[in-house]
């Protein structure tokens, strides 16, 4: 492969991986105003508590980016839809023993 060619490769992945970053943050934004039944925030939680004890995860409080929670939390009905970063009531599932290493991590909620 020539220089040229494999410059021009490199500028289209990174253009690439630039728009689905894009995409999938202006999802998840959306998502974040979607209304849930009931049923719906029940199953996810179910679903994301399965998930953490199947794969020995804990609930990390205090360390979510915005939109990027894992369940419910005080102000919103589900996952993802935490607006606020760093809310010490919303948790992201992480391996245990990591949360305690990450500034402003908690296992429980404040």
């Amino acid at each position: 492969m020539n220089p040229s060619q494999l410059l021009k490769t490199g500028l289209a992945c990174a253009l690439t991986l630039g728009v689905a970053s894009f995409a999938s943050t202006a999802m998840a934004q959306n998502m974040g105003h979607m209304q849930m039944t009931p049923a719906m925030m029940k199953m996810q939680k179910q679903k994301t508590m399965t998930m953490m004890k199947k794969k020995h995860y804990v609930a990390c409080y205090g360390i979510n980016a915005a939109y990027k929670n894992d369940c419910q939390s005080p102000g919103h009905s589900c996952a993802g839809q935490d607006s606020k970063a760093r809310d010490t009531g919303a948790f992201v599932a992480m391996p245990t023993g990591l949360c305690q290493k990450i500034d402003g991590g908690s296992l429980t909620a404040a």
